[in-house]
């Protein structure tokens, strides 16, 4: 079970502590901890940064086509072409086209982790995103249980943890659905204080606990919901943007049309999954030639920096690291170097 996390302070923010090592060619390692003593034994444990050229198929699958409005009397086409689903400048832009396109008048894109990836049973749940607007448009950020293809919907259970009609930029919904004879439905709404809105930058989260669900935005608290069986197993993550439908009034396509302004898009910074871990510390065993072994934990999101002579300035530079440990060897030609962790 997850810590509750105190929401008024920034996620995640980091501090170090620091351990010289040698004394003729110092190695220094910087342990990474939580500065929120709340949240001390919290880390990522999955994320995607969205830092590359390409989506990660290795994340994220894509569902395509229309597959009968997907229940909800949607009008788009779903693709997997990078017209609607791309990554650039270190963000996830999933973007709604007015085209004509295999029989539909709009295009989209609808990602997913099922088969790739399932959440772990309770966590907390992070998106930095910003909606599109516009008559029609229909962003969505959610999760389905992972035994939806055995079981089906609403037997499975979904978590929206972000939602909005793109008609009306005031407010994002978070809702769960459920049932085994009937869909069982729990909502609330968070309202922006004026002129903020959707489309700027928000952090949505989900804190999902045994017996409780919470929604955040930007650290706000506005909905909680009791909760127990189907939410009691693993998830798997959906975003798409839809076009039209039921839930945003079923505008028909040209009303879409003449109301709103293509291309629109969903953008996301990232995506992350935060669960209860021993601390991301930096641990170090010097060896018998004078090399230095470098471990820290597997299961966090994290990766190793390097700076030499001084911990003054933001030189830190990646390392090509992937594997813990990481064996070191000091180089005479420099008075110190100092290493550290840093997640995601």
């Amino acid at each position: 079970m997850l810590n509750q996390p105190n929401y008024n302070s920034q996620l995640p923010t980091v501090r170090f502590s620091l351990f010289r090592l040698f004394a003729v060619v110092p190695i220094v390692a910087v342990m990474m901890l939580s500065e929120d003593a709340a949240r001390a034994d919290t880390n990522i444990v999955w994320s995607d940064e969205f830092n590359g050229t390409t989506i990660d198929t290795t994340k994220w699958t894509f569902e395509t086509g229309n597959n009968n409005g997907w229940g909800n009397s949607e009008l788009e086409y779903y693709t997997a072409r990078t017209n609607n689903a791309y990554v650039s400048n270190g963000l996830l832009h999933i973007v709604a086209r007015q085209e004509s396109y295999a029989g539909y008048s709009f295009t989209s894109a609808r990602m997913k982790t099922e088969g790739l990836y399932n959440t772990p049973v309770f966590g907390l749940f992070e998106w930095r995103a910003k909606l599109p607007e516009g008559v029609g448009m229909w962003p969505a950020l959610w999760m389905l249980g992972s035994d939806y293809p055995s079981v089906g919907w609403p037997t499975c259970g979904e978590i929206d943890v972000v939602e909005n009609n793109g008609s009306d930029l005031g407010w994002v919904q978070g809702s769960l659905h459920w049932g085994t004879s009937g869909e069982i439905s729990k909502t609330a709404q968070y309202y922006f204080t004026s002129p903020d809105s959707v489309t700027n930058w928000h952090t949505y989260d989900l804190l999902w606990s045994s017996g409780t669900i919470q929604f955040f935005v930007d650290g706000n608290l506005y909905e909680t919901q009791s909760v127990g069986a189907p939410f009691t197993a693993p998830f798997f993550f959906i975003m798409n943007v839809a076009v039209g439908g039921n839930y945003v009034g079923n505008p028909t396509v040209s009303q879409i049309e003449a109301d709103t302004s293509f291309p629109q898009e969903l953008q996301v910074d990232y995506v992350r999954v935060y669960e209860n871990t021993a601390p991301m510390v930096l641990s170090f065993t010097p060896q018998p030639d004078g090399s230095l072994q470098l471990s820290w934990p597997t299961n966090i999101v994290c990766h190793l920096q390097a700076q030499t002579n001084s911990l003054a300035g933001g030189n830190w530079s990646d390392l090509p690291v992937t594997t813990s440990p990481y064996v070191v060897v000091p180089d005479p030609d420099q008075d110190a170097v100092f290493y550290r962790l840093e997640s995601p």
